[in-house]
């Protein structure tokens, strides 16, 4: 999380920049509210769906909160279940106050690729807090959650690691780390077997091990007496069809990847502690002073579960009989209310645009004040949000912002479970443009705050941090690739998703929403890579979306409109030298009379991002003609006709392209007076960039 005073100066700035934009608005308004409609011979060549929008000064406008999704594929055609290829049956013994852990059971893990295997790779991901020296440790990540100081290190040490089909052999002793030239890194294991498992054939491990967990750090770890407890498990890593393993080493940016499974997991702690898992609780018995609860999931691939001796609790259950658990410490009472209230929409909205949840439960962690690092995380059927009471009291909203976004990855991690550490992107980038998305469907223009009567669309404040960081590198890389934090947060989160919301802006909302929505469902409980979501955009929304959606994932694809110049001269001065090509096919204002007026507008495109926008011509008159430039040239000479002479012309009216990297060049103007374009007079962009600075 962000530290107080980054918000407080964050907030102060938010305030400024609404009264600096009060300020702007007021002296750049157009004369009349909005410009009529255009004639009916202006040129508009764009389908009605891709130009029907929002009035010219209404930037980012969303859809009201009772909007219908457009109907995706039918649920009836989902996948029911998944290939159990790892599946655990585990007892966790906590001792709070040692803050160490007891782990034993066993693991059925199935060969579902096409070579036979003599090795396998195992995560340990505690022991990325063994050390100041381990690789997570020492990676700098400035910019990014993850500031924590470590006053307890952690660590998993495996004790029993025994194959039953290969005669009950504790192949352990015989593992040794892999972290390439990295000695000090015990996070990523090779397990040599004595005998091969052959393609399609199962074996059954029996473990068992010793955890002591760190003070809370990033996703796990102990506060007092509250308990994170993350990757805690001898986990083991994923074989991909053509025999080879995706094993890496814990890195501090990276995030994690496995095979689905069923999980039946105990956990036994003292009387008196609370305990939000993974799963269902099928089963509680308290004896000696002890609780033991039984947990069960099908069809996940990880199980995470906290355990606190002061949590509060409060429930609900959807329409559809998902039962939603919130634990939260005193004093947050309205929160845990809003984040159910949130989780009941949210299972809702994304369950329509993505595919139905198909879990029994949902289990909604808000850790106490102190352990904001165990905020913000997901696990199958669990989420972690986290903020203080303040901000919804200001109207800002960043609970709601955590619990949608966490609540998105149930889709985009949890059912689509893509290799989070080759391509984040895939998990971050789609989780955020869902959360937009989800929340601007809540929330309309105010999606992101409310403050002053002023409403703060959340693309505004996101389109801030991807544009400043889109010259930096690549959306579509690893993430030990990322130089930082920043970097990481502008490029795996925010880019990819401002790149969806620009291709809705452009090609429709509904259209990107089915094509997000048919690669989701199109892929639930499977592995997909880029490729699948760029089939899928190119399916719901042509090849000319895809292509701009490559290009800005693999490409540093970036873009920039701008209005050069303009002119315009009496339509009876051609003959004096006006140069009379200009008015080829040209539009005009005035029905089938001859127009008075021809010129011309010279608009550009900078960078490498193709997409088609619309542009206006604004006539002296008041009236204003739309033509749609396809963009695909970087520069294009766009002919005028009208009863009055051409004195204002404006790029992208509608703010659909939100990637535009400098919309103050997007209008050009006689006079200042006569014209305040559209895209300078919405006050959330400048509001949105100053709350960048409030978000964790």
């Amino acid at each position: 999380m962000r530290t107080a005073l980054q918000a407080a100066v964050g907030l102060l700035l938010a305030l400024l920049a609404a009264r600096t934009g009060a300020s702007l608005v007021s002296t750049i308004a157009l004369g009349a509210p909005a410009p009529p409609p255009a004639p009916a011979d202006a040129a508009r060549p764009a389908p009605a769906a891709a130009l029907a929008a929002p009035s010219p000064d209404a930037a980012l406008a969303a859809p009201s909160p009772d909007a219908a999704l457009a109907a995706p594929s039918p649920d009836a055609a989902l996948a029911a279940r998944a290939d159990p290829i790892a599946s655990y049956t585990l007892r966790a013994t906590l001792d709070p106050a040692q803050h160490t852990m007891r782990g034993e059971g066993t693991l059925v893990w199935r060969n579902a690729s096409r070579a036979p295997q003599r090795e396998l790779f195992v995560h340990l991901y505690l022991n990325g807090f063994k050390s100041p020296r381990t690789a997570f440790l020492r990676t700098p990540v400035g910019g990014f959650r993850g500031n924590e100081i470590l006053h307890d290190y952690g660590k998993i040490q495996v004790t029993r690691f025994a194959v039953r089909e290969m005669g009950g052999a504790d192949v352990w002793p015989q593992g040794t780390p892999t972290t390439p030239g990295d000695p000090d890194d015990e996070t990523d294991i090779r397990v040599e077997l004595p005998q091969p498992v052959a393609p399609g054939d199962a074996i059954t491990i029996d473990l068992a091990w010793d955890a002591d967990l760190p003070s809370l750090a990033l996703r796990t770890g102990h506060h007092g007496s509250f308990h994170m407890v993350g990757q805690w498990f001898p986990k083991i890593a994923r074989l991909e069809p053509d025999g080879t393993w995706a094993h890496f080493p814990y890195h501090r940016l990276s995030e994690f990847y496995a095979d689905f499974g069923a999980y039946d997991v105990t956990v036994d702690v003292p009387e008196g502690f609370t305990v939000g898992a993974t799963g269902r609780l099928v089963e509680e018995q308290r004896r000696g002073g002890r609780a033991v609860r039984r947990f069960v999931q099908e069809d996940v691939h990880d199980f995470a579960f906290a355990a606190w001796d002061r949590f509060l609790e409060m429930r609900a259950t959807t329409d559809d009989g998902v039962a939603i658990r919130c634990l939260y410490p005193a004093g947050n009472e309205r929160e845990a209310a809003l984040e159910i209230d949130l989780v009941r929409f949210g299972l809702s909205h994304l369950g329509a645009a993505f595919g139905r949840y198909p879990y029994d439960t949902l289990t909604i962690v808000h850790p106490p004040e102190g352990a904001e690092e165990a905020g913000g995380m997901e696990y199958p059927t669990l989420i972690t949000t986290g903020g203080s009471w303040l901000w919804p009291a200001l109207g800002v909203r960043f609970v709601e912002a955590v619990t949608m976004h966490e609540l998105a990855h149930q889709w985009f991690y949890g059912l689509v479970a893509t290799n989070e550490h080759r391509h984040p992107f895939l998990d971050e980038g789609l989780t955020t443009y869902a959360e937009a998305d989800a929340l601007r469907a809540r929330y309309g223009a105010g999606s992101a705050a409310r403050l002053l009567g002023i409403e703060i669309d959340l693309l505004a404040q996101y389109r801030a941090g991807a544009i400043a960081s889109g010259h930096n590198g690549a959306v579509a890389q690893p993430a030990p690739a990322f130089v930082d934090g920043e970097d990481y947060a502008g490029l795996a989160y925010l880019r990819p998703a401002v790149l969806l919301a620009t291709l809705a802006g452009v090609y429709g909302e509904d259209v990107v929403r089915r094509a997000v929505g048919r690669y989701a469902r199109e892929n639930r409980f499977r592995h997909p890579g880029p490729e699948a979501l760029l089939d899928a955009v190119r399916r719901e929304a042509g090849d000319e979306a895809a292509e701009a959606l490559r290009a800005g994932l693999f490409d540093r694809a970036w873009v920039d409109y701008t209005v050069a110049t303009f002119r315009s001269w009496r339509a009876d001065d051609e003959a004096a030298g006006a140069p009379a090509d200009a008015a080829v096919d040209a539009p005009h204002e005035g029905g089938r009379e001859a127009p008075a007026y021809r010129g011309y507008a010279v608009v550009r495109r900078r960078g490498s991002l193709v997409l088609p926008v619309d542009v206006e011509l604004h006539g002296a008159g008041g009236r204003v003609q739309r033509i749609r430039w396809p963009a695909r040239e970087s520069v294009a000479r766009i002919p005028y006709a009208g009863a009055s002479p051409l004195v204002a012309v404006v790029i992208d009216p509608d703010h659909r392209v939100l990637l535009d990297e400098d919309l103050a060049n997007n209008a050009r103007r006689l006079d200042p007076d006569v014209l305040a374009p559209a895209v300078l007079s919405r006050v959330s962009f400048g509001v949105g960039l100053a709350l960048t600075l409030l978000g964790p």
